[in-house]
């Protein structure tokens, strides 16, 4: 029961807790003089001063939100780490970065002909947005109240495929990676396959980003031996983060994966 409530009152407070203060609005100038947009949410009675390590969370959104008001990269997703039930559940640090409207997170270029996985480079460098976001990610590590061991991506379409990027170019840094309608040259995850326990979420009618993208990386990841689970949602279209945000298990799974 306590469950089902949780979940019926993330949907109904979902848009009144996105706007909220409790998202600090900071601002990050990197090495190379760029500056980077970001939220961050600190777990209740946080103490800077204290030696209390906790998980961190890097949330990568859509394509939808990008820009520079530091405030639509909140849209999708910040409710249900302002729940207060989660708050309390699942303490930890959130970061909700957001892309310049003029950048892709894993790639500099959005991939022509369409967004299924054989239009991905098999050998992208790191993209400007990426390569900002590693710094700021560095930055709260350095801090030493991070606990390296539970570091977690999640990301929605756009932030899906940064999810998938982010997992091959550091698969010693994080424990657990959730990408939703996303999609990445599956060769590219070898390097994360013994490394980062994956959580693959897709709408069978996504008519944005194809359903087969999640179905031939979580093939490949499976018959690789990796820890994955893919969870399809039939009917859904691109919005796949509603249904995967609304499960029951979805903090639960993520906040218990382990380096």
């Amino acid at each position: 029961m306590r469950t089902f409530m949780l979940c019926i009152l993330q949907c109904l407070l979902l848009p009144l807790w996105a706007g909220t203060p409790q998202f600090e609005k900071r601002e990050m100038v990197t090495a190379q003089g760029d500056t980077l947009l970001y939220r961050v949410l600190y777990p209740e009675n946080y103490d800077a001063s204290a030696s209390a390590k906790y998980p961190l969370v890097l949330f990568l959104h859509g394509a939808g939100e990008r820009g520079t008001d530091n405030e639509k990269q909140l849209t999708h997703g910040a409710g249900q780490f302002l729940n207060p039930v989660n708050r309390e559940q699942y303490p930890a640090i959130v970061l909700f970065p957001q892309c310049p409207p003029d950048l892709y997170w894993g790639l500099d270029n959005r991939p022509e002909n369409g967004l299924g996985n054989d239009k991905f480079p098999q050998n992208p460098p790191l993209s400007k947005a990426f390569t900002q976001v590693k710094e700021l990610l560095d930055n709260f590590i350095g801090q030493g109240r991070v606990d390296t061991r539970r570091i977690y991506v999640v990301g929605l379409s756009m932030g899906g495929m940064g999810t998938f990027d982010m997992a091959a170019r550091f698969p010693d840094l994080f424990a657990a990676a959730v990408p939703i309608c996303g999609g990445i040259c599956p060769e590219r995850l070898a390097p994360a396959v013994k490394k980062v326990k994956f959580r693959i979420f897709h709408g069978d009618a996504d008519d944005i980003v194809p359903v087969d993208n999640s179905r031939q990386i979580y093939t490949y990841l499976k018959e690789s031996g990796a820890d994955v689970e893919y969870i399809e949602f039939p009917g859904c279209n691109h919005g796949s983060w509603n249904p995967a945000f609304n499960r029951p298990d979805f903090m639960e799974w993520l906040f218990k994966q382990k380096k």
